[in-house]
């Protein structure tokens, strides 16, 4: 029983007709070789864009334009927000946590309901009350300062570079 051992080359290949294959026949060295362009409809199967279904993406909270606005997606415009502390609210912060304060059970404010509205203070009563206290700063508590990543440069006189001494040299170094 004879098996086929070599691919048929022209099975799934394009062949020429007519004239062509005369041509063809005439001038290739081995008219039994393919040429080497594919049959479509056997190559591929299904062939490429014949799915009847189509593609859909999937919906997510950013496709939905009502829940994602331009303004929330353009990071180009997030400027920090600045916050603003009044004087009133500087001085009632002032005076609630210059001292410690006791904390009151959970009983009590239930009690009480609705805690009590203080009234405002200018700022410079705030500062005099806080002060009449206790001293806020002292040599050993200092107030704070601005944070420095590198220590300010203090000039420290290097010495001379080599040079002649009688001749005019103005150049002095510094570290």
């Amino acid at each position: 029983m004879a098996t086929k051992k070599a691919a048929e080359s022209t099975l799934y290949h394009l062949s020429p007709k007519g004239f062509w294959k005369t041509f063809r026949d005439a001038v290739v060295v081995n008219p039994e070789i393919s040429s080497g362009l594919p049959l479509a409809s056997l190559n591929r199967y299904p062939t490429p864009a014949s799915r009847p279904e189509k593609y859909s993406t999937p919906a997510t909270k950013a496709s939905d334009p009502a829940q994602n606005p331009y303004w929330k997606r353009d990071v180009r415009r997030a400027y920090p927000q600045l916050s603003v502390v009044t004087q009133s609210e500087l001085s009632t912060l002032l005076i609630e946590h210059s001292s410690a304060q006791a904390v009151t059970a959970p009983s009590d404010i239930a009690e009480s309901g609705v805690p009590a509205t203080k009234k405002e203070v200018d700022l410079s009563e705030a500062i005099a009350t806080v002060t009449a206290n206790a001293q806020v700063y002292s040599a050993s508590r200092l107030p704070p300062s601005l944070p420095i990543p590198n220590k300010p440069w203090v000039p420290k006189l290097s010495p001379a570079p080599p040079h002649d001494e009688h001749s005019y040299f103005p150049m002095l170094l510094y570290r």
